[in-house]
């Protein structure tokens, strides 16, 4: 379920001083601190308003911090709703010219960032202002409602003395918009219906891909994500959990919470209640969980380490 709770004060909410602490170089045409150790400059340069940034690099980020506020998007590949929501914060983080700077972490690929995060659940976005965490939102939320997190974060930040701004360096051109291929045109018609919120029309697009072409790979992977978004969306978790540990044979029932723990995140935790559901049904009610099972495979990618997991255990169980 999504959470929007903007902190009213800076609080830990996670401990960063290990990554703080870490020797770093500076970043890249950040502003430095003074050699009296006095407070940063109010204004500086960066690569880019939007950055990725690693396990290795997230000392700079929290260097960056003292100077302007910062967002933290914790996201993944297999992610559905993140790759909901990242352009959006990107969109916004652009509109505010330079007064908050975006920083991408992949939480796979960076283990110890998601650990220090405790991104139990993603999308997980956190603010950082002077090097002090400050939670903001789980869960994909609209544009507009990113707008308005993003303005009190801008208030809170500014209460505790962060007020600078940073330019991006050749002006913070858009890297994926001017070195990705153009979409094809059924594509480019369901990023659209994605990006307006209209998962059955996505669905529509991505179906039709397939059928003038069923080696489309992308459209394949696409359409799982998109099917995965337009089942969860609007479910109560805590109501989903409840009526399936009220019925636990209860395929539907159980369908839904491993969608949900999918979208939020709990892949494993998702796989394993299929796969025990899977491991009591009889053999002629197996064939709806081993193809939700499937599908769910694809959506978080035949490569990944969970994934090749619960594709183990399907095989035992099958045979």
């Amino acid at each position: 379920m999504t959470d929007v709770s903007p902190g009213a004060t800076l609080r830990g909410a996670v401990d960063l001083s290990s990554l703080r602490n870490r020797p770093t170089a500076p970043a890249a045409g950040a502003a430095a601190p003074p050699a009296d150790g006095g407070p940063p400059a109010p204004s500086g340069r960066v690569a880019s308003l939007v950055m990725d940034a690693t396990d290795a690099t997230f000392g700079q980020v929290l260097e960056l911090s003292r100077t302007v506020p910062i967002v933290v998007d914790l996201w993944a590949e297999w992610c559905g709703p993140c790759k909901q929501l990242s352009p959006a914060l990107e969109r916004v983080v652009r509109e505010l010219d330079g007064r908050i700077v975006l920083a991408k972490v992949d939480v796979d690929a960076n283990p110890q960032l998601a650990q220090a995060f405790r991104a139990q659940s993603i999308p997980m976005v956190v603010g950082i202002v002077a090097g002090q965490p400050v939670p903001l939102f789980t869960g994909a939320v609209p544009e507009q409602q990113v707008r308005e997190v993003f303005a009190q974060f801008l208030q809170l930040a500014a209460q505790n003395g962060v007020t600078g701004t940073v330019s991006a360096d050749g002006g913070d051109v858009d890297d994926d918009a001017s070195s990705e291929p153009e979409l094809p045109p059924l594509h480019a018609e369901a990023a659209d219906a994605i990006e307006a919120g209209d998962f059955a029309r996505a669905v529509s697009a991505y179906e039709r891909a397939l059928a003038e072409n069923p080696r489309d790979a992308d459209a394949r992977a696409a359409l799982g994500q998109v099917r995965l978004l337009q089942r969860v969306q609007g479910l109560d978790l805590v109501a989903a959990r409840d009526a399936a540990a009220a019925a636990p044979r209860d395929i539907r029932a159980q369908f839904t919470v491993a969608d949900l723990d999918v979208a939020g995140g709990h892949v494993d935790d998702a796989f394993t209640r299929l796969l025990d559901l899977f491991a009591v049904l009889p053999d002629d009610e197996r064939a709806d969980v081993r193809e939700r099972l499937v599908e769910l495979f694809g959506v978080v990618g035949d490569t990944d380490p969970r994934v090749i997991r619960a594709r183990g255990r399907l095989a035992s169980l099958l045979f």
